[in-house]
C-alpha cells in the first residue's frame, strides 16, 4: 500500500534538484512515531548548546551510524550519544526504507543514509537558516520528514541574503533536494503549537 500511496504522492519541484512530496508517508505516521518513541527511551531528547553558547530551542536527538551533534567545540557528527557515551540506537528499518523511498521519488536513486537527526519542536522553537555542511558527502541528498502539526519550513538560496520562499509543511509530508541545492539555506520559522517531530535523513560518512 506505502508503494501505491507513494506513486500518487504530489510532487512540489521547489529548487532545481529539490522536490516537496506532500503525504509521502501517510500510511506510515504511526508507526514512524512509534519508533521515534523508542529511540527516545534509549537516547532522550535534549537542548544542545552551539559554538556561540546558545541552547537551541529544539530539542534533538539522533539513530544511525552517527549522530549530529553540537557544543562548545563546534558541529559535527559522532558515533557515539555524548551524554551516555553509548552508540546512537540503530535506525529503524521503517526510518531507512522511507528515507530511500523519498530519495528516489525525488530523483536520487539508491541513497543510503547512515544518519537520522530527530528534531522536537514545541511552542516558539524554531530553527534559524543553514546549511547542511558537515557532511563528507555532498553527492547524496537530504531527506527531511514531517510529523505531528504543521510547521513553516524556510526555504532560500545558496547566499544567505537571498530571498527565501514559505511552505506549510503538514504531517507526513517529505522534502528531499540535492544536486544544486545541496547547499540551499533553510529553516522553520517559530512554531506555535508543540507536537512537532522532524526526522533528516543525511549521508554524513
Amino acid at each position: 500500500m506505502s508503494d501505491l500511496l507513494a506513486s500518487l504522492t504530489p510532487i512540489e519541484r521547489i529548487g532545481e534538484g529539490a522536490v516537496l512530496l506532500r503525504g509521502f508517508c501517510a500510511n506510515d505516521g504511526e508507526a514512524l512515531m512509534r519508533a521515534v518513541r523508542a529511540i527516545e527511551a534509549e537516547a532522550p531528547f535534549r537542548h544542545m548548546v552551539t559554538p556561540g553558547g546558545r541552547g537551541m530551542s529544539v530539542a534533538m536527538t539522533n539513530c544511525g551510524r552517527t549522530g549530529w551533534v553540537t557544543d562548545l567545540t563546534g558541529y559535527r557528527y559522532e558515533a557515539c550519544d555524548p551524554t551516555s557515551a553509548k552508540p546512537w540506537p540503530t535506525m529503524p528499518d521503517i526510518f531507512f526504507d522511507l528515507a530511500r523511498r523519498a530519495a528516489a521519488a525525488g530523483g536520487y536513486p539508491n541513497f543510503e543514509p547512515d544518519a537520522c537527526l530527530i528534531n522536537r519542536y514545541e511552542p516558539g522553537a524554531r530553527m534559524a537558516p543553514h546549511q547542511d555542511k558537515d557532511e563528507r558527502d555532498f553527492t547524496a541528498p537530504i531527506v527531511s520528514v514531517s510529523l505531528g502539526l504543521p510547521a513553516t519550513f524556510l526555504w532560500g538560496g545558496l547566499a544567505r541574503s537571498d530571498k527565501t520562499q514559505r511552505f506549510t509543511l503538514h504531517d507526513c509530508d517529505v522534502v528531499v533536494w540535492g544536486g544544486p541545492s545541496r547547499l540551499v539555506y533553510h529553516g522553520v520559522a517559530p512554531v506555535k503549537n508543540g507536537g512537532r517531530y522532524n526526522l533528516t535523513f543525511r549521508r554524513a560518512r
